[in-house]
């Protein structure tokens, strides 16, 4: 079983984007953890939205959860310093999540890499798909790169992300 996707990483090398985002698309980590290295600026998470969904269909498959599952639907924006550089949608199946993790979850404003390292469960980020739009401007920029992935523990999806990032000069760092 091979957990690379290849047709990611084919995208991710055409795209005329700079280095630094690339990085930060490219990455099977934390990207909060790498904007703070990039910008040597705290990072900040801001909660638009966070609220119990019950699975449709589509959510239902995406996570692999029957239809009707309660899931952490969450809306956030990181910011580096005052200024946004990723718009995260996270979608969580709570049967799945881990009690410390839950509560952490549940508090909006931690990312959800430093959820992950302060619980101490070794994770995994498979990428599903990635691409630049430019019909859905993001933070005063018309193109975004868009991308998604799963964070797999124990064989399991435990979240689904979609990142979307601006492109433009803010990651000429």
């Amino acid at each position: 079983m091979t957990f690379v996707n290849k047709e990611f990483l084919k995208a991710l090398k055409s795209f005329d984007i700079p280095t630094c985002l690339r990085v930060c698309a490219g990455t099977d980590g934390s990207v909060t953890f790498l904007l703070e290295i990039m910008t040597r600026k705290d990072v900040s998470v801001v909660t638009e939205a966070q609220h119990l969904v019950q699975a449709d269909e589509e959510t239902a498959s995406l996570l692999d959860i029957a239809v009707g599952s309660d899931v952490n639907y969450r809306l956030v924006t990181l910011l580096a310093g005052d200024q946004p550089f990723v718009r995260a949608l996270s979608l969580s199946p709570i049967e799945r999540m881990p009690d410390d993790i839950r509560q952490d979850l549940m508090r909006a404003d931690i990312p959800i890499g430093k959820i992950l390292r302060n619980s101490g469960i070794e994770t995994r980020r498979d990428f599903d798909n990635i691409e630049i739009t430019e019909d859905e401007p993001l933070f005063d920029s018309s193109k975004a790169l868009s991308r998604s992935y799963r964070i797999v523990h124990d064989n399991s999806t435990l979240m689904w992300i979609n990142e979307k990032f601006p492109v433009d000069e803010r990651w000429n760092l």
